[in-house]
């Protein structure tokens, strides 16, 4: 994918069922968690609306999405974003789709003059891992035996950078 036909913008409602079709069939146990996927079956807005996210397309065509929100709802948390969602269609990937959205978050977070950008990502998805240190983000913390998905125990990573 050549730079000039991949954009990224903001989503819009009509982005809904493509969207959803992404979230559906981007994540197994590796990196996300099975029994999420089962509930996102109507609308992928219906956990959080269009505002939230940032749509990357190539020639028009949606091909990933990334959820970038305020981390606390208080004031002494102001500054801090989070990345709550990072998928890139399956026959898109390793086009440099991520690696825009990316991009597209931390300028987000500047012109909304945020200081830091958090995310949490499982310990066994060591490609997303590489990515995000590629991108300046660092390891904060990691929670050992966080969750147990498919009979494994998985640490969460907890990662950020700062802007």
């Amino acid at each position: 994918m050549t730079a000039n036909r991949l954009t990224v913008r903001r989503a819009v409602e009509t982005d809904d069922a493509v969207l959803l079709r992404i979230d559906q069939t981007s994540w197994d146990a590796t990196t996300g968690f099975p029994s999420y996927q089962e509930h996102i079956r109507d609308s992928f807005f219906a956990r959080s609306g269009p505002e939230a996210h940032l749509v990357a397309e190539y020639d028009g065509q949606v091909v990933g999405y990334l959820r970038l929100q305020d981390k606390y709802p208080f004031p002494e948390g102001e500054g801090v974003l989070t990345i709550n969602g990072l998928a890139v269609a399956l026959d898109a990937r390793g086009q440099g789709v991520a690696t825009a959205l990316l991009d597209a978050a931390a300028a987000e977070g500047k012109r909304r003059g945020a200081r830091k950008i958090s995310l949490h990502v499982h310990g066994t998805n060591t490609v997303a891992r590489r990515l995000y240190e590629r991108h300046g983000y660092v390891i904060e913390g990691t929670h050992p035996n966080e969750f147990l998905i498919e009979g494994t125990y998985v640490d969460a990573i907890d990662m950020a950078k700062m802007l």
